[in-house]
């Protein structure tokens, strides 16, 4: 089977995964999910003309003369109105964000006023408008601020909460179940035996899963048996995506493929020119998505990266969902690529105005020490030719 290029086996990956469906969700548990439709101000902000400073809520046309003196009729301040009208030569003392005066368009700040009872002084004129905040200054009512796919953060929540929003609709969570595999993996905390090591893939997974806004599943560690694992996938039975660490190579102890396909998946396909990540897999059953992803713990984490999250992604209706990469400056010389495409743990260092991208000498995907020091991922594309320090290359962040 030839290898299929990572761009290739992500977009076969996407085709056809519908977003998840959509819920109604409080402002106050809303936090990271994301927004399933545009969302409409239901009022205006300000809803009234409002003053910007402590003053005086005066006409700009009694301020041209500064001889005049004017009265003070009464008071404004925030959430209490002056329910009266402004006339000529008169005043309303006004403080930040009460509603102007009937008749007043104009606030003449306190430093620029000299009262004396009831009565009061400009020091300087104003221009019509100064330091009154319009109608609708922030936003109209009607008008669509927030749009579908947006992640409800702090400012998308206090915006929706200043829209008069009590509640969100929002996407589910995607639940994301999670099966390591294999005879060798203890789980964290558990003292392993002579042969085994502790499991930290899962864990890794379900992290990436919860910072992209789902669910994750956990499904325990199965040990390499047949039926073991098409036992745990069934538990998997609700999940929009199954994902299956381990097992997925040809060895007689990989079984994760014929479980797949024993439980009803469809393999879609199978290893992928890359590096870390060749044994990859997918498969899918009634709208459900099977992910294989390779056993070495850095290996699975750059595949997440790569597949998982923008899975996620696109069951949550977001835009953007291809893998953010941007351009920095090679730290290092690199040895021309081969048919795989490299994704290289690397340091990051700013000079100047430039980010410099260091990879480490290292690149075993067993090692998560370096990938945890790691601050990016250097990629490498198939039959790159050798390169120097200084050349430009694509790096992803972490």
């Amino acid at each position: 089977m030839a290898l299929m290029p990572v761009k290739d086996a992500r977009q076969r990956l996407l085709a056809g995964v519908a977003p998840a469906e959509v819920e109604t969700v409080l402002l106050d548990q809303a936090t990271g999910r994301t927004l399933a439709t545009d969302l409409a101000a239901k009022r205006s902000q300000p809803p009234f003309p409002a003053s910007a400073m402590d003053g005086y809520a005066v006409r700009a046309a009694d301020l041209t003369d500064l001889s005049a003196t004017l009265t003070v009729i009464g008071e404004a301040s925030a959430g209490h109105g002056f329910t009266g009208s402004l006339g000529p030569l008169q005043a309303v003392r006004i403080f930040t964000g009460a509603p102007m005066p009937d008749g007043a368009d104009t606030v003449l700040i306190q430093e620029n006023a000299e009262r004396q009872g009831d009565k009061v002084v400009a020091l300087q004129g104003e221009p019509k408008g100064r330091f009154v905040r319009p109608l609708g200054l922030d936003f109209l009512e009607g008008e669509v601020l927030l749009k579908a796919g947006r992640l409800l953060d702090e400012r998308a929540l206090s915006l929706a909460a200043a829209m008069n929003h009590a509640s969100v609709p929002a996407r589910r969570k995607p639940k994301i179940a999670i099966l390591a595999t294999g005879d060798e993996l203890v789980a964290p905390g558990k003292e392993p035996g002579s042969d085994q090591i502790v499991a930290s893939n899962a864990i890794g997974l379900a992290a990436i899963v919860r910072m992209a806004g789902g669910e994750p599943v956990d499904l325990g560690i199965a040990p390499d048996d047949l039926p073991e694992i098409r036992r745990r996938i069934g538990w998997a039975s609700d999940a929009d995506v199954v994902t299956l660490l381990g097992g997925a190579s040809v060895g007689e102890h990989d079984f994760t493929q014929q479980a797949l396909v024993a439980e009803g998946f469809e393999l879609d396909f199978w290893k992928i020119a890359m590096r870390p990540g060749k044994p990859l897999m997918s498969g899918r059953m009634d709208g459900r998505v099977a992910l294989g992803l390779p056993g070495n713990p850095v290996a699975s984490l750059v595949c997440a990266r790569l597949f998982l999250l923008p899975l996620i992604k696109t069951l949550l209706g977001q835009a953007d969902v291809e893998p953010e990469s941007e351009a920095a400056i090679l730290g290092a010389d690199l040895a021309a690529n081969d048919q795989r495409e490299d994704y290289l743990r690397a340091r990051l260092e700013r000079r100047g105005d430039a980010w410099i991208a260091k990879p480490f000498e290292t690149q075993d995907s067993s090692m998560l020490a370096l990938m945890s020091a790691a601050d990016c991922l250097v990629i490498r594309e198939a039959h790159a030719p050798a390169a120097k320090a200084g050349d430009v290359c694509r790096i992803i962040r972490f």
